[in-house]
C-alpha cells in the first residue's frame, strides 16, 4: 500500500496505485464548498442590489449549470489518470497549453489569497495573534498539507464535510431564530440584471474548479463509472455551494452593514460566545483549509505542467514538489496581505474576471474530450512536442482568443463594462457567450480538420496508449 506522502505529480497514475470510490468526490467537494468564502459569494448577490428570493434561485441555477460543466471535467480523472490541465495539451499543443495554464496559476494564487483573508481573521481570533499573523499561520498549514498530497486532501474533505455541515445546520437554526424568513422572501420583484449577476457569481464559482477538479479523481480505479464520478462530484459541489451561498444571502439580507464590516466576526457572533465561538472560528479555518489546499495543490500541478511542456519533465522530486508549493503559498500570502482591506469589491470582480478566461477553456476541453476525441487520448504524445498533438496548436489558441474577445461586449466588472451591457439592462451574460462561441468554433474547426485529414485528436489511437470509456 502506498504511503501517506504522495510521490506522483503530473505522471500517469498506474492501475496498481488506484483506489477509492466515486463517493469520495462527494465528500471532498461538499467539504470544500461549506465554507466562509462561499457564504460571502452568496451575500454579494444581495450586497450589490438583488432581492433575496431571486438571488437564491439565481445562485441555484448557476451552481447547477456551472457544476455540471465542472463535473464533466471530473469524470476525465479516472479515465486518464492525469491532472486536469495535462489534457489541455491535446487541444492547445504540448507547449501551447501554457497559455491557459498561466491564467490558471493566477487563479490559484487569487483564490489562495481571498481564502487566506477570511481564514486569517478566524485563525487570528482563535490564537489571539491578530489577522496578519493568522494569515501567515494559515498559509504555512496549507502548504504543509498540500505537500503531503492526495490521500490527506481527501481525508481532510471527509472531516470537513461532516464538521462544517453540522456547524452550518447550527448557524442556520440560529439565524432563523432571529430572522423573519417570510419577510425576507416576500419581495418577489424580478430584476433581470441582478438575477443574472447571481447566476454568474455561482456559475463562476463552479467553473473555476474546472481546471483542477480531475486532479482529485485521477487516483480512482480506471473501472470507476464516469456517470458515478460526474453525479457525485456535481452533487457535492452544487449542494455545498448552494447551502453556503443561501446562508450568505439570508445573512446579508438581515444584517446589512453589520455583515459587511466583518464577515467572519458576524457569522461567529451569530453562533454564540465562549467555546461555541472558538469552535466556529475553528470551523471557518477548517473549511478554508480544505479549499485552499486544493488551490495550492492544483497550482503546483499547473506550474509543473507549464514547465514540463518545455523541459520534457514527467516526474518531480520531493524537493522540487516542496519548492513549487512554497512558490504558490508565498505568492498567495503576499496578495492576501496587500488586498485584505478591500476584500468584498475585489473578490466580486476577481470571480467575474476569472469566469471570462475559464469558460472558453472549459468549452474547448470538453468539446474535444467528449465529442471529438471521444475520451481517447494518446497519453505518451501529451509529453512530446514533436508527437501527434504538436508543440503549439495555433488554430485552437485562436479559438480560445476569439472566445475571450467575444465576452468583452457583455462583461460587467468594477473596472470595465462592455458596450452591450446597457442594452441588456445591465445584465452580464458574458459567461454564456464564453461557453457557446468557442464550443461551436472548435467543433467546426475539428470537423474541417477531419475533412482534410489533419485533425490531431481524431485519429484512432491503438492500445495500450488509447484511453477509451463511456461518457456520463
Amino acid at each position: 500500500m502506498p504511503g501517506l506522502v504522495e510521490l506522483r505529480s503530473i505522471d500517469v497514475v498506474p492501475d496498481s496505485e488506484r483506489h477509492g470510490t466515486a463517493f469520495s468526490q462527494f465528500t471532498l467537494w461538499l467539504g470544500a464548498n461549506l465554507q466562509i468564502t462561499a457564504v460571502v459569494t452568496g451575500a454579494l448577490a444581495v450586497v450589490f442590489g438583488g432581492g433575496a428570493f431571486w438571488s437564491l434561485l439565481g445562485l441555484a441555477l448557476g451552481n447547477v449549470l456551472g457544476g455540471a460543466v465542472m463535473a464533466l471535467h471530473s469524470a476525465q480523472g479516472p479515465r486518464l489518470g492525469l491532472p486536469q490541465m495535462i489534457s489541455s495539451r491535446a487541444q492547445f499543443g504540448v507547449k501551447g497549453a501554457v497559455v491557459p495554464l498561466l491564467l490558471v496559476i493566477v487563479m490559484y494564487v487569487g483564490f489562495f489569497a481571498s481564502g487566506s483573508v477570511l481564514a486569517g481573521q478566524a485563525v487570528g481570533e482563535l490564537t489571539h495573534l491578530g489577522e496578519t499573523p493568522g494569515i501567515i499561520i494559515f498559509a504555512l498549514v496549507t502548504g504543509a498539507t498540500a505537500t503531503v498530497g492526495y490521500r490527506v486532501i481527501h481525508a481532510l474533505g471527509r472531516v470537513a464535510s461532516v464538521v462544517c455541515a453540522l456547524a452550518f445546520v447550527y448557524l442556520g437554526v440560529r439565524l432563523l431564530d432571529r430572522a423573519d424568513l417570510g419577510a425576507i422572501l416576500a419581495d418577489r420583484a424580478f430584476d433581470l440584471p441582478m438575477f443574472l449577476l447571481a447566476v454568474s457569481l455561482s456559475a463562476s464559482w463552479q467553473l473555476a474548479f474546472g481546471p483542477y477538479v480531475a486532479d482529485y479523481s485521477r487516483y480512482l480505479p480506471r473501472t470507476t463509472s464516469a456517470r458515478a464520478t460526474f453525479w457525485w462530484t456535481l452533487a457535492g459541489s452544487a449542494l455545498g455551494s448552494q447551502w453556503s451561498m443561501a446562508f450568505g444571502v439570508l445573512v446579508a439580507a438581515t444584517a446589512g452593514e453589520a455583515f459587511l464590516s466583518g464577515q467572519v466576526g458576524y457569522v461567529v457572533a451569530l453562533g454564540g460566545t465562549g467555546l461555541i465561538a472558538s469552535f466556529l472560528y475553528f470551523v471557518i479555518a477548517l473549511g478554508k483549509l480544505t479549499v485552499n489546499v486544493l488551490n495550492t495543490y492544483g497550482g503546483f500541478m499547473s506550474m509543473v505542467t507549464s514547465v514540463s511542456g518545455f523541459r520534457g519533465q514527467r516526474t518531480l522530486s520531493p524537493r522540487g514538489r516542496a519548492l513549487y508549493i512554497a512558490a504558490i503559498m508565498i505568492a498567495g500570502t503576499a496578495v492576501a496581505l496587500l488586498g485584505k482591506d478591500s476584500f468584498l469589491t475585489s473578490f466580486k470582480d476577481f470571480l467575474l474576471f476569472l469566469l471570462t478566461f475559464f469558460t472558453p477553456w472549459s468549452a474547448i476541453n470538453l468539446v474535444d474530450y467528449y465529442l471529438i476525441s471521444r475520451e481517447r487520448y494518446d497519453i505518451p504524445a501529451l509529453s512530446d512536442p514533436h508527437g501527434r498533438y504538436g508543440g503549439w496548436r495555433w488554430d485552437a489558441l485562436a479559438v480560445y482568443g476569439i472566445g475571450l474577445l467575444a465576452q468583452l461586449p457583455f462583461l460587467v466588472t468594477h473596472f470595465y463594462t462592455g458596450p452591450l451591457v446597457a442594452p441588456l439592462g445591465g445584465a452580464d451574460i458574458s459567461w454564456i457567450v464564453g461557453l457557446a462561441v468557442p464550443a461551436l468554433l472548435y467543433r467546426l474547426l475539428a470537423r474541417n480538420s477531419r475533412d482534410t485529414g489533419v485533425s490531431p485528436t481524431d485519429t484512432p489511437v491503438p492500445a495500450p496508449y488509447a484511453v477509451e470509456h463511456g461518457s456520463p
